[in-house]
């Protein structure tokens, strides 16, 4: 039966646009798998795996054609960070707990090795000036038990009592015990640390250990890195208008490994800069209305140092940025997208919008005020344009060893891809 022109031509568009967005969902789920693979030993400062990272970036940079600001893709910088090197024991009543998945050491934690005795308090000794005071006073050389809030009801005047409290016990020389455990209910959640506190600290999953806790065993061997040289990845594509430049940029680092537990970050921040290269990878065969500047920024999650630094020393002229796109946490959506910035660039966002409704793509576009939480901070207040975008629902794995590739879902991950590159074409 011959087919009409029409409807032969309506196919094959359809079936053109289904295999971009397929191989673009493809490529960017073996970045990802890459980069939160153990290779990569979670892209942070323990066996270099933020160099490991970083070279994968370069390299995917070179294969895809973009060019270098000057005579290297890397633009390196110095950081300060407490890592944790080797194998950490943590022993609980003889009990060996297992790292990161039934406790977590707090990120600024020194050294410290041997079996020490336990003194327990409770909220209400917390609450209590006189019975904090009484338990302290023989906690010396012995090792803190703190009792877990969650579930407890209590004034907000209290929760504050409870959290100057539990910050003076973990990280004040005054402290006379030799360190803390906090217990805890809830999920585990790491974070880095540009400094070393004079106490060592943990926080344990409660139903992991048996009561009362009398003894604890710890080797704790960490290393405080004062001058660690890392780098950001930076490359570009040149447009047909080069008065004017489009910037896309996501971290790639994370926290690395916390002795023997590896924190992948698959979602955090694999996924963002897996949206970063398919951008690369798509305008490295469509060129562009605009140069496009493609950014991977380290040491994201050490307090935005490679953003930072990289507005205080630009490879090219900030005032040239037509707008910026920053990813990251792009590889759910079941709810949507957030756009941080939305709300001060209003018709940028209308427009981002009404291509989202018009293509029926993502659940929501949701609006967002300026927030200081990614590596667009310091371009914002160098009063560059731009957003901070971040998918919506799925999976609670975030900043722990649970964000793995595995169980990432990609879910929004093709129409996310194809908004952006609408957006970009009519900005």
């Amino acid at each position: 039966m011959r087919m009409h022109h029409s409807k032969l031509v309506l196919l094959l568009v359809i079936f053109f646009c289904t295999d971009v967005k397929a191989q673009s969902d493809n490529y960017a789920r073996e970045i990802v798998k890459q980069l939160s693979s153990e290779e990569f030993k979670g892209r942070g400062y323990v066996e270099n795996g933020d160099k490991i990272a970083a070279n994968f970036i370069r390299t995917e940079f070179e294969k895809l054609g973009l060019k270098p600001f000057s005579n290297t893709y890397f633009q390196k910088f110095y950081i300060t960070v407490n890592t944790f090197p080797s194998e950490i024991e943590l022993i609980v009543n003889g009990q060996k707990l297992q790292a990161g998945y039934e406790f977590l050491v707090t990120p600024g934690s020194p050294s410290i090795s041997g079996k020490f005795e336990t003194v327990y308090l409770s909220i209400e000794d917390i609450l209590s000036d006189e019975q904090l005071g009484q338990k302290l006073s023989t906690s010396v050389g012995k090792y803190l038990i703190i009792e877990s809030i969650t579930g407890y009801e209590l004034e907000e005047a209290d929760f504050d009592r409870f959290d100057e409290v539990v910050r003076f016990l973990k990280y004040h020389p005054n402290n006379p015990a030799i360190g803390t455990i906090e217990l805890t209910n809830e999920k585990l959640t790491w974070n880095g640390s540009q400094i070393q506190h004079p106490k060592s600290s943990f926080t344990v999953i409660e139903n992991s250990v048996e009561f009362p806790i009398t003894s604890v065993g710890v080797n704790l061997k960490s290393a405080l890195e004062s001058k660690y040289k890392t780098q950001n990845v930076v490359g570009y594509i040149e447009g047909n208008n080069s008065d004017s430049l489009i910037v896309i940029m996501a971290h790639y680092d994370h926290f690395g490994k916390m002795g023997n537990a590896l924190f992948p970050g698959a979602n955090d921040n694999a996924s963002g800069a897996a949206m970063m290269l398919s951008l690369a990878k798509h305008y490295s065969k469509n060129k562009p209305d605009y140069n496009i500047a493609f950014i991977a920024f380290g040491a994201e999650e050490l307090g935005l140092l490679g953003s930072k630094y990289f507005v205080e020393n630009p490879l090219f002229d900030l005032s040239k940025i037509k707008f910026l796109l920053n990813f990251d946490l792009a590889g759910t959506g079941d709810e949507g997208i957030q756009i941080v910035n939305g709300s001060v660039y209003r018709n940028k966002f209308d427009l981002l919008t009404s291509i989202n409704n018009e293509k029926e793509l993502l659940p929501q576009v949701k609006i967002r005020g300026k927030a200081c939480n990614s590596d667009h901070c310091f371009f914002d207040e160098a009063g560059v344009p731009g957003f901070y975008i971040y998918t919506l629902g799925g999976i609670r794995a975030y900043h722990d060893v649970y964000d793995k590739y595995e169980t990432l879902p990609f879910t929004e991950f093709e129409d996310y891809f194809t908004l952006i590159v609408e957006f970009l074409e009519k900005i």
